[in-house]
């Protein structure tokens, strides 16, 4: 299970730096503007709850022990994600800069989380 959270993570914070350049990028350039971009924020933003999950299922399942920072930095994660979505309503003229810089917020979390794993 240990190294299926590893996996994840590696999988969470690619594709969220991935899925936050696309969509900055997307706010300057209509043009790649598509589709798969969404899907990939989706994808991108899942696989970071899907991450969080697995870490209390360490925690409270397998007798694992986390640094608290560590801890602290997936819940954060976990609330970036919703304040992000809270927010695309009022900063929907300015969406691709809010999922990007936004995501690009989590993937750095994600990142700062994975440094106190070790």
């Amino acid at each position: 299970m240990t190294t299926v959270h590893l996996v994840m993570a590696w999988f969470a914070v690619i594709s969220t730096g991935i899925a936050g350049l696309w969509a900055l990028v997307s706010n300057y350039v209509p043009a790649v503007r598509k589709r798969p971009l969404w899907w990939l924020v989706a994808v991108a933003q899942a696989s970071m709850v899907v991450q969080v999950v697995l870490g209390v299922i360490l925690l409270s399942g397998f007798d694992k022990e986390a640094h608290e920072r560590h801890v602290f930095y997936g819940f954060l994660t976990l609330i970036s994600i919703g304040i992000i979505y809270a927010y695309r309503q009022q900063m929907e003229h300015k969406l691709y800069l809010l999922y990007g810089l936004g995501t690009l917020f989590v993937m750095g979390l994600g990142i700062r989380a994975m440094t106190f794993a070790l």
